[in-house]
């Protein structure tokens, strides 16, 4: 896909202001209670993530302080949606994961999350749908990759 802009959607178009309120209106409306987004967060992170996860790798990857991963932690691990496991790169740490338990309660919210959707999205074609999606998992993936490299240290000329 070409990032140049296209004669019908000139690159100043209005609607570009007004992505980061829609996305926050998105999340606000999510049709979960908030301690069902805080979980089903917590889940998709650690489910997500490339390697092992840490509290502290979950605290920096939902842009929150230590203790409130750790509390939101605790109440998952009362749940019995992740376990504490050794790390196998280094059995000094320790790393989240997820039961099967956490899998399942992932997969419901999943399901709850795309009936809201084509409930939402209903005046929509099946065209239209799918291609939003595709493009809303893209713009999802594509921060992940930006987020990541706005996390490196700039390099440093010889």
């Amino acid at each position: 896909m070409s990032s140049a802009p296209s004669p019908e959607q000139p690159a100043d178009d209005p609607a570009l202001d007004q992505i980061g309120p829609a996305l926050s209106r998105l999340r606000r409306r999510a049709p979960a209670s908030r301690k069902d987004l805080s979980r089903n967060l917590v889940l998709n992170v650690v489910a997500d993530a490339p390697g092992e996860m840490t509290v502290g790798g979950l605290a920096a990857e939902m842009g929150v302080a230590q203790p409130v991963a750790s509390r939101t932690v605790a109440a998952c691990l009362a749940e019995g949606l992740l376990r504490r496991a050794a790390s196998q790169a280094d059995g000094r740490r320790t790393v989240l994961e997820l039961t099967d338990h956490g899998e399942a309660e992932r997969n419901r919210f999943a399901a709850e999350q795309r009936r809201a959707f084509q409930q939402i999205t209903a005046a929509w074609t099946p065209e239209e749908r799918v291609q939003f999606a595709r493009l809303l998992v893209r713009y999802g993936a594509d921060a992940t990759a930006w987020s990541r490299q706005q996390d490196r240290p700039a390099e440093q000329p010889d």
